[in-house]
């Protein structure tokens, strides 16, 4: 089971570039490079839920652990491909890559990456 859900994950990569592209093509003309990257969380929130939400209806879970253990893969997956990506293939100084966890700066990125971690537990333990 396992195993499906960390193919599953990739899907998640096109999930986050066709996020990205609705912010450069729409809202992110008309709004601060701050301000757009916020709106792209809550859109990417939304879009990375329906689709975990979809996945756990789809297959299901057997265990919390086993929700907790999904979340944990997706997570590191997601990181580690944020970084490698970002920096080996967008060209994005390291700098620029760890900025976006800084909430103090109003970067809000990491609530994406909570979602992508809880969603699987989230929606396991709320199933009907």
């Amino acid at each position: 089971m396992i195993a499906r859900y960390l193919l599953a994950w990739i899907p998640m990569i096109f999930i986050g570039i066709l996020n990205g592209i609705l912010r450069e093509t729409t809202y992110g003309k008309y709004f601060h490079e701050l301000r757009a990257h916020q709106i792209s969380t809550v859109t990417g929130i939304v879009l990375f839920s329906v689709y975990i939400w979809f996945l756990t209806r789809l297959w299901g879970l057997e265990s919390a652990g086993q929700a907790i253990a999904v979340g944990a893969i997706w997570l590191l997956l997601t990181v580690t491909f944020e970084f490698l990506f970002g920096h080996y293939i967008a060209g994005h100084p390291w700098g620029k890559l760890f900025a976006d966890y800084n909430l103090l700066a109003g970067r809000v990125w990491i609530f994406v990456l909570v979602t992508i971690a809880i969603g699987p537990f989230l929606f396991y333990r709320f199933s009907p």
